[in-house]
């Protein structure tokens, strides 16, 4: 045993203090999808994933709320990921993953692309409403608002890098227990 793996195994114990306790019974369940992002359903297959995962797992109240989620984070991948030059061969189909993990407490909603940018949520600029005159949509950002509604709807919303290139941007919804 390396000076590596004794301190990995020395620290174990405090770990398993911090973790939450686990009920038998109460398990993660899943459910995943690659698709096509030139795909003209891809979009629609991930929101249809979605429903039939929420409904079978009991969480009738959170489908519509669950589908919207899924199409911003999706959309938002047709429209605007770039991959990056280390995942992209020219001419290559772009790909993008759908993970829906449900928990006792939580459900996790993550998308997948090959674009490593950071995803951004727009920042307002102050307009004076006299200066905004019959314009009201000049007010509103180009880009980023299907980020605002997923923040909105969801408890949590963040990204992850990939090692490899491209990221992750997840979701949380908390469960209150109630499965309507």
């Amino acid at each position: 045993m390396n000076a590596w793996q004794s301190r990995r195994l020395a620290n174990t114990p405090a770990l398993l203090t911090q973790r939450e306790t686990v009920v038998p019974g109460e398990v993660e369940q899943f459910r995943a999808l690659t698709l096509f992002v030139e795909s003209p359903d891809s979009v629609k297959a991930a929101r249809d994933l979605a429903r039939s995962a929420v409904l079978d797992w009991g969480l009738a109240h959170l489908v519509e709320d669950v589908r919207l989620v899924v199409s911003e984070l999706v959309g938002n991948v047709v429209h605007h990921a770039v991959p990056d030059d280390c995942l992209a061969h020219p001419g290559a189909a772009r790909r993008l993953d759908v993970s829906i993990r449900k928990w006792p407490k939580r459900l996790f909603i993550g998308v997948t692309d090959e674009d490593s940018s950071p995803p951004t949520l727009p920042t307002g600029e102050v307009f004076s409403p006299e200066l905004v005159g019959g314009f009201p949509e000049a007010v509103l950002p180009d880009c980023g608002r299907g980020l605002r509604i997923v923040q909105g709807l969801a408890d949590a919303l963040w990204w992850s890098p990939d090692e490899a290139g491209g990221k992750t941007v997840f979701c949380r919804f908390d469960l209150d227990g109630s499965t309507t």
